[in-house]
């Protein structure tokens, strides 16, 4: 976490009074509602993280005590309290570590069992083990992997509590790939930091669409007149319709590109491929097959003559 002083832009002298004012000032400047980018998210979620310890004057007091270490899970102040009177650590407001593991003082184990108590400093050195991931799995339909969407999971605690939390759906994601939360897994014993949610997704197939790597096919009906003539067609792709010139004379199979209206991937999107397929109309009209044997005698020699096994 970054120091929630340098991020409101305030002294460690600042009163509740003016770290409410920064705050304010700067969630007004990069909130979401009047900043689209990835950078004013990143720093309006800074800011409100940053005011979450400030702006409580339990947390600020904790944080200017013991700094980072404070806001962690299983934090024990009694503890850190009695380990600081003993000299165990010093210069800690504001986030200092230093002076353990001097004269009097405990190492790096004892240091952290003063935090969070007995345990915790087992199996690692100098931070809060992590809790271990855990994977779900979820089901998403095709077009969410196409353009990218966000979707909302529900998943049970350990403890039995049912909760939501957001998913991302990257454009490109595929079938058996996974997306990580980070810090929404299962926590340690003793306390620490969480795991991380590993969600494995099932994607499921398209009616119409077919996906190779970043580009798609998509198969067009045609009447005989358009293959025959050509024509202009709207075809429907990822995001929105477009008008598709059909060449004269266009074959079952020929393939029409359509650039950039593929999988969504964000700076190189893929093509969507148009298959054209000319469709025989289901009709024992005399008339329609009077036509039929017209366009018999336009045929020049055998059509399946390039046929061999």
């Amino acid at each position: 976490m970054k120091d929630p002083y340098a991020v409101l832009g305030v002294p460690r002298s600042a009163d509740a009074k003016t770290i409410k004012k920064a705050y304010k000032d700067l969630a007004k400047k990069y909130h979401p509602d009047r900043n689209k980018g990835e950078e004013a998210e990143a720093r309006f979620k800074e800011v409100n993280a940053a005011h979450h310890v400030l702006g409580d004057e339990k947390r600020k007091k904790l944080f200017d005590t013991y700094g980072e270490a404070a806001l962690r899970a299983g934090f024990d102040e009694e503890r850190a309290r009695a380990f600081q009177g003993g000299g165990g650590f010093s210069g800690f407001g504001g986030g200092g570590f230093g002076g353990f593991g001097g004269p009097g003082g405990g190492d790096v184990d004892d240091l952290l069992s003063a935090l969070f108590g007995s345990g915790a400093a087992g199996g690692f050195r100098g931070r809060p083990r992590k809790g271990q991931d855990q994977t779900v799995e979820f089901g998403v339909d095709f077009m969410s992997t196409v353009v990218g969407t966000k979707s909302q999971i529900t998943i049970r605690r350990p403890d039995g509590q049912v909760e939501s939390l957001t998913l991302p759906i990257p454009a490109g994601a595929k079938h058996g790939g996974k997306v990580r939360l980070r810090g929404q897994g299962l926590p340690p014993r003793g306390g620490g930091p969480c795991g991380d949610l590993l969600v494995r997704l099932r994607v499921a197939g398209h009616p119409v669409l077919r996906r190779t790597g970043d580009d798609l096919e998509l198969d067009l009906p045609l009447t005989v007149l358009e293959a025959i003539q050509g024509a202009s067609i709207t075809v429907p792709t990822p995001t929105g319709e477009v008008k598709l010139k059909v060449p004269p004379g266009a074959r079952s199979g020929t393939r029409l590109r359509i650039k950039g209206r593929g999988v969504q991937r964000r700076g190189n999107p893929g093509d969507l491929y148009v298959v054209l397929r000319p469709q025989v109309p289901s009709s024992d009209d005399p008339e329609v097959v009077a036509a039929a044997e017209r366009l018999e005698a336009a045929y020049e020699g055998d059509i399946r003559a390039d046929v061999r096994l």
